[in-house]
């Protein structure tokens, strides 16, 4: 269980801090919620307390599990199928875990192929989607700002 101020990762969303923990009646059950403040696009999610094993809910990763994911983002590209639909299902999957790590992949992988050969429509929002979960990770785990983990990320895919 997380208490009030802990950061914690919700996969898909980002990294927030824990501002509350209320109950709240959804159809005529009565449950714990986490409220959950995301810093990017100043989201505020409400997280099932019972669920959070389920949806993959995770502490912020430390200095020594960051150094590793600036270590990932600045290697080779991964192997990728070049069928973009196999691609983007391979790419969603890793998201969906909230690994830390496989989310890096999907950033450094996504950004190499952008600039050699150019991404759909659909993996550029995912680009954008998984650079904003890694960015809201990286502000909480380094106590930075948004523009600053924003261009710690840049540099780092800049390999």
């Amino acid at each position: 269980m997380f208490s009030i101020g802990d950061k914690i990762v919700y996969p898909m969303h980002g990294a927030g801090v824990i501002k509350n923990i209320e109950e709240r009646k959804v159809l005529d059950k009565l449950e714990k919620y986490y409220e959950l403040k995301i810093p990017i696009g100043s989201i505020t999610a409400f997280v099932p307390v019972s669920k959070v094993e389920r949806l993959g809910i995770r502490k912020v990763v430390s200095a020594g599990e960051l150094k590793k994911v600036f270590e990932i983002l600045s290697t080779d590209q991964g192997a990728m199928p070049s069928n973009w639909n196999r691609r983007y299902r391979q790419n969603l999957d890793k998201l969906k875990t909230g690994d830390v790590f496989q989310v890096a992949e999907v950033v450094k992988d996504l950004t190499i192929r952008d600039e050699n050969k150019g991404l759909s429509s659909g993996e550029k929002r995912m680009l954008e989607k998984s650079r904003q979960i890694l960015v809201s990770e990286i502000v909480l785990a380094k106590d930075i700002c948004e523009d600053e983990a924003d261009n710690l990320l840049y540099n780092a895919c800049r390999v």
